[in-house]
Formats: structure tokens, sequence, C-alpha cells
């Protein structure tokens, strides 16, 4: 079931659900927006074009357009330059949420944590296989 919520754009209260996370006449914005940016990219002419090229023709916000990207309104495959932002370092990418060659870095980074943790492991194995007697002749 929905709850109470105030619009994060308007500010005005509606029913929230997962589905609905803004106001009827945001959405109805919106929609308005996703027309005139899906209107613009259809024509033959402007499939090529990149996102400010977009943004600068529409007057459509870049975060707007980056979200219908991202929620998979606009295919990337019919659009060629058109990409979003590596979540780490910006670089435009196509798919997933990290460019190739952040990915590589953290999964780099994950293995040498890993590594080091094992040579800790293997370390303290070690120090407790380590027995010390010790003799002590009687007086």
């Amino acid at each position: 079931m929905g709850e109470l919520a105030n619009c994060p754009k308007c500010n005005a209260i509606f029913v929230k659900t997962p589905l609905k996370t803004i106001c009827q006449d945001c959405f109805k914005q919106e929609e308005a927006d996703f027309e005139k940016v899906y209107k613009f990219l259809r024509k033959r002419e402007n499939r090529t074009a990149l996102i400010d090229d977009v943004v600068e023709a529409t007057d459509v916000d870049e975060d707007l357009i980056l979200k219908f990207i991202r929620s998979g309104r606009i295919q990337l495959s019919n659009f060629p330059n058109l990409g979003y932002p590596c979540a780490k370092c910006g670089t435009n990418i196509r798919e997933g949420k990290l460019c190739s060659y952040c990915e590589s870095d953290i999964k780099s980074q994950v293995e040498q944590l890993e590594r080091e943790e094992s040579h800790k492991r293997d370390l303290e194995n070690h120090e407790k296989k380590k027995t010390f007697y010790a003799y002590m002749p009687k007086k």
C-alpha cells in the first residue's frame, strides 16, 4: 500500500508507491519532457547527437535524460553517441554502473585485500603451530 509523501520536485503531497515516486503533475511534466527528447532523437539527423546536444535542443535537464536512459526508456543501442557517467570516475559509459577501468581497479583492490587477509591468516596459523617447552631443573 502507498504512503503519503512530499514530491521531491515540487513538494506537493501525494501517495507514494514503489512505482510512483513523484506527484501526478510532475509525472505529466516528465512524460512531456520524454516526448520532447524522444521526438528529437527519432529524427535521422539527430540520432548521433551527444547528450549536451539533446539538452540544448530540448531544454530538458540532463539528469532527467540520464534517468530515461538508466530506466531503459531510451535505448542506447539506437543512439551510438549517448551514454551516462561512470558511478566512480564520470567517464561516459553505455552499460553497467562502472567503466571497465574502474571495474578492473576495484577487482584488483579486492584481490589484493584477499591476498593480504590470506597471508595474515597463514601467519597466525604458523604462530599457533610453534610450541615452546620450558625445562626447569629441580633444585
